[in-house]
């Protein structure tokens, strides 16, 4: 039987400079510098569930999930399960978005954000790795490095905060999901939010 490959290319237009990221086949790994000077790869977490989620903290849809606390409550919720949060800047240098590591701490210390790393991809090589297009954009990926899930933080595509609490909140499903040893329902969803200011 061939096996039917989900991947997070179909769901987007205009991909031709990303890769194409297979959910359920292994997460590309690599390395990146983070906002306290240390280096951070992905293949430094496995054995765990991690969590990537691109940001960009001048974004409406990040100031959404951000100043609702809904981002910072799934931080807290599945770092304290044991599960790595790497959130990721993809935006480059004089663009939206782009901060330094002294920006970057402050933000996640203001925003009581929980995040093990903040991790800075100035050139968005791994952005494009991922097929990463908007912020949020978010992915899971279990313990033997293969990519579970990937798309949006949520079903309802707005920077409305108040539409929180209706949203189906696919990264909270999924790692429930997970942790539990069961399958992922939904394994691929349209992502939303701002583009990610990749340079050129």
């Amino acid at each position: 039987m061939v096996r039917k490959w989900l991947t997070v290319a179909a769901l987007l237009i205009g991909t031709s400079a990303f890769a194409k990221v297979s959910v359920d086949s292994a997460a590309p790994d690599f390395t990146l510098t983070g906002s306290n000077g240390e280096t951070v790869s992905l293949s430094d977490f496995k054995g765990k569930h991690v969590v990537l989620e691109w940001t960009n903290h001048l974004c409406p849809y990040v100031k959404k999930h951000y100043e609702s606390d809904n981002m910072q409550a799934l931080q807290r919720k599945y770092t304290e399960k044991d599960v790595v949060w790497l959130s990721i800047i993809s935006s480059a240098p004089g663009k939206q978005g782009y901060v330094d590591a002294a920006k970057a701490n402050e933000l996640t210390t203001n925003r009581n954000a929980a995040p093990n790393h903040v991790l800075f991809d100035p050139e968005g090589n791994v952005g494009k790795q991922y097929a990463a297009k908007t912020t949020p954009h978010m992915y899971i990926i279990d313990p033997k490095g293969e990519l579970k899930y990937a798309g949006g933080i949520d079903s309802i595509k707005s920077a409305n905060p108040a539409d929180i609490p209706k949203a189906t909140n696919y990264v909270d499903q999924g790692l429930t999901a997970l942790l539990a040893g069961q399958n992922i329902d939904n394994k691929l969803t349209p992502p939303y939010g701002c583009s990610i200011k990749y340079k050129g």
